[in-house]
């Protein structure tokens, strides 16, 4: 397994010691430092640059959504995860809009927080499977309400291979390699990919892809 440095930031004592010999337990990750607050979280991540920063959204002085937004605006290369209690979508497309790469829950699995570390860590998404299933039924409810057809059906076979490289967080680079195209062809397939599904900005689109089980 991959050496991964990580910042835990949670203002319960109790959840961080969890949390943390679950990532100690397995071989190569290192919590490197923690933090009570969510400024200190953010001056300790600054600090030590991590692979991963996992933060809770309920923290005092400074909440994790606005922690997220500080770390990523800062240190791009440190993937950050929020850990929280609170599965409300509200709280999702706010953690996806501050740049955070994935969403778990406190009582998911201790597998799950493994899993997701993991994905996070190698720049894809990881939501909780609660939710996951959360976004899809208030997605549906949306279609329902609206009396649209599912737009994912309106692209083609390409660009639903650009969708979800591009929701595991790959660059037009990554995916242009990848996919044998150049960056101009994936960034033209970015586009209308975006004009198709009626979403705006990278995070819409993450979410979109989750909704559809494009990505987990």
């Amino acid at each position: 397994m991959a050496r991964i440095n990580i910042v835990l930031g949670d203002d319960h004592t109790l959840v961080r010691q969890g949390v943390r010999k679950i990532l100690e337990d397995q071989p190569e990750w290192t919590v490197v430092d923690e933090a009570a607050d969510g400024r200190e979280a953010v001056r300790k991540t600054l600090e030590a640059k991590p692979d991963v920063a996992i933060f809770d959204i309920a923290m005092p002085m400074l909440n994790g959504i606005e922690a997220t937004r500080q770390v990523v605006r800062r240190l791009p290369d440190t993937k950050v995860l929020i850990l929280s209690m609170h599965g409300d979508e509200a709280y999702v497309v706010q953690g996806l809009q501050a740049g955070a790469k994935g969403y778990l829950l406190k009582d998911s699995a201790d597998q799950d927080l493994v899993e997701a570390v993991t994905a996070v860590a190698n720049g894809k998404s990881f939501f909780s499977p609660a939710v996951a299933r959360v976004m899809l039924d208030d997605y549906v409810r949306h279609l329902q309400e609206k009396g649209v057809v599912d737009r994912y059906q309106l692209l083609s076979e390409r660009e639903r291979e650009v969708l979800q490289l591009i929701a595991e967080g790959r660059s037009n680079k990554e995916a242009a390699e990848l996919l044998c195209l150049s960056p101009a062809t994936v960034e033209t397939h970015r586009a209308n990919i975006l004009q198709k599904l009626g979403v705006h900005n990278t995070a819409e689109l993450v979410l979109f892809a989750v909704r559809h089980g494009v990505i987990s």
